[in-house]
C-alpha cells in the first residue's frame, strides 16, 4: 500500500501545485468540448453536407494552416507577452467561433464554405494559443515538475478524447449536431475561470523577451544549429504529416472500410483516447524523457498504426486502437518534454512554436494528402503510409541518441582525466563525500 501511494504521488506530482490544478480542471472541461466539436464537425461535413474525405481533410487542415505559415511569429508573441493574458484572449475568441458555427447549424443555414471559413479563423486562434499554452505549463510548475506536468497534460487531452466523442455521439443522436457546438462554446468558460483564479505570485514567470529585429530568424537559427532540437523536430514533422491525421483517417475507416457511422467513429476515438490515457500515465510516472526513449516509442507507434491498418474487423480495430493510442501520446509527451527541457528559456516559445508547426502545422499538408490517398485507394492504405513514415522517422532519433551517449561518455572520461592529472592546475570536483566538503578545491 505504501508503494502504491508513493507511485500515485509520483505520477500526479504536478497536481500538488495549486495553479496547475486549477488549469488542469478547466482544461478537462474545455478540451472535452473541443473533441465534441471535432466529432460534430466531421459528422456535419460527411452526413449533413454530404462531403467527401477531401472535404473533411480540408476543414481539418485549415485549422492549422496559419500555424504552418506563421508559426514562429506565434511563438515569438508567447516569448514576449504575458502568457496568461494571451490565453484569456485566445480562449474567448475560440468560444465565439464555436457559438457562431452552432447558430449556423441550428438555423439550418450552414454551408460548407462557412465551415471552412470558421476553421480558418480557429486556425488563427491556434497560432497564438498553442505556443502560449505549452510554455505556460513550465511557468505553473517549474522545470523540475515539467516532464510530469506535460505527461499529465497528455492524459488530460486524451481523457477528453474519451469524454468528448462519447458525449458528442449521444448529443448528435438525441439533441442534434448543433448542440455540440453550443456546449463547446460554453466549455471555454471553465478555462477562463481557472486562469482568473490563479495566484500570480506563485507563477515561475520571467520577463518577456524585449522586442528587437530578427527574433524570428534568431529562433530558426538557434534550432537549426542545435542537433538535440533539430533532429526531434524533423522526425516529428514526418510523423505529423503522414501519421497524426487521425481526425481524417479514422472517420473514413469507420465509414468506408467498416461501413459504420458516427457511433463507430466515436468508438474509435474513445478506444484511442483510453489507450492514450494509459500511455500518458505511464509517461507521467516515468518522468525521464530521452531521445532514445522517444525513438523506441516511435517504433512501437509505427508498428501499431500498421496493425490497425490491417485489422480484419471493427472489433479488432477498436482493440488495437488502445495500444496505438498509448504509443501516440507517449510519443507526443516525451517529445514535448524533451524539447522544453533542452531549449533555452528565452527561446522556449519559439522552439515550441516550431514543434507545433512540425506536429500540427503540417496538418494542411498531411490531411488533404491522406484524404486523397483514402479516396483513390482506401483508408487502410493511408494508415499504412503513416505507419511506415513513423518507423522511418525513428531512425534519425536512434542516431542522435547514439551520438548523445558517445558525447556523455567522452565528457565523463575527460572529467576523470582532469581530476586524476596532478599537473592539470584547474578546478576539479573533490572525490569525497560532498556533505563533508561542500566546496570546490584546486588540485596542484
Amino acid at each position: 500500500m505504501t508503494r502504491l501511494r508513493g507511485a500515485t504521488r509520483k505520477t500526479f506530482a504536478a497536481l500538488s501545485v495549486r495553479n496547475y490544478r486549477l488549469y488542469f480542471t478547466g482544461q478537462v472541461v474545455s478540451v472535452s468540448g473541443t473533441w465534441m466539436q471535432m466529432v460534430a464537425q466531421t459528422y456535419l461535413i460527411l452526413f449533413r453536407l454530404h462531403g467527401t474525405g477531401v472535404d473533411v481533410a480540408i476543414a481539418t487542415g485549415l485549422q492549422f494552416l496559419p500555424l504552418l505559415l506563421f508559426g514562429p511569429f506565434g511563438g515569438l508573441i508567447a516569448d514576449r507577452l504575458d502568457k496568461r493574458k494571451v490565453l484569456y484572449a485566445t480562449q474567448t475568441t475560440a468560444a465565439v467561433l464555436a457559438l457562431a458555427l452552432g447558430i449556423l447549424v441550428l438555423t439550418h443555414s450552414v454551408r460548407l464554405w462557412e465551415v471552412f471559413a470558421l476553421a480558418t479563423l480557429l486556425g488563427v486562434v491556434n497560432l497564438f494559443d498553442n505556443p502560449a499554452r505549452q510554455t505556460f505549463v513550465s511557468e505553473m510548475v517549474g522545470l523540475d515538475l515539467l516532464p510530469n506536468a506535460v505527461s499529465l497534460n497528455s492524459v488530460l487531452m486524451n481523457s477528453a478524447r474519451v469524454i468528448g466523442p462519447a458525449v458528442g455521439g449521444v448529443l448528435i443522436l438525441t439533441l442534434g449536431v448543433s448542440t455540440c457546438f453550443m456546449v463547446n462554446a460554453a466549455s471555454y468558460i471553465a478555462v477562463i475561470i481557472a486562469l482568473s483564479s490563479m495566484r500570480a505570485h506563485e507563477l515561475y514567470s520571467k520577463p518577456g523577451v524585449v522586442r528587437a529585429k530578427g527574433q524570428v530568424r534568431e529562433g530558426l537559427r538557434y534550432v537549426w544549429h542545435t542537433p538535440d532540437l533539430r533532429s526531434p523536430l524533423l522526425s516529428v514533422a514526418i510523423v505529423g504529416i503522414f501519421a497524426f491525421n487521425f481526425t481524417v483517417t479514422l472517420p473514413l475507416l469507420a465509414k468506408f472500410t467498416f461501413h459504420g457511422g458516427a457511433g463507430l467513429y466515436s468508438a474509435f476515438l474513445a478506444a484511442m483516447g483510453a489507450g492514450a490515457v494509459l500511455g500518458g500515465l505511464f509517461t507521467a510516472h516515468r518522468s525521464s524523457p530521452s531521445t532514445r526513449l522517444l525513438a523506441v516509442i516511435g517504433v512501437l507507434f509505427g508498428a501499431m498504426i500498421l496493425a490497425v491498418a490491417l485489422a480484419p474487423s471493427r472489433t479488432t480495430a477498436i482493440l488495437l486502437l488502445v495500444p496505438m493510442g498509448a504509443a501516440s501520446i507517449a510519443f507526443i509527451a516525451t517529445n514535448n518534454a524533451t524539447l522544453q527541457l533542452r531549449a533555452d528559456p528565452s527561446m522556449r516559445g519559439r522552439v515550441m512554436s516550431l514543434n507545433a508547426i512540425a506536429f500540427l502545422g503540417s496538418t494542411p499538408i498531411g490531411a488533404p494528402l491522406l484524404g486523397y490517398i483514402s479516396d483513390v485507394s482506401s483508408p487502410r492504405v493511408s494508415l499504412v503510409v503513416g505507419g511506415v513514415a513513423t518507423l522511418v522517422a525513428s531512425v534519425p532519433l536512434f542516431v542522435l541518441a547514439a551520438r548523445q551517449r558517445l558525447a556523455r561518455t567522452a565528457t565523463s572520461v575527460n572529467d576523470l582525466a582532469v581530476v586524476a592529472d596532478p599537473e592539470s592546475n584547474v578546478l576539479a570536483l573533490p572525490l569525497v563525500d560532498p556533505a563533508a566538503s561542500p566546496g570546490v578545491r584546486r588540485t596542484s
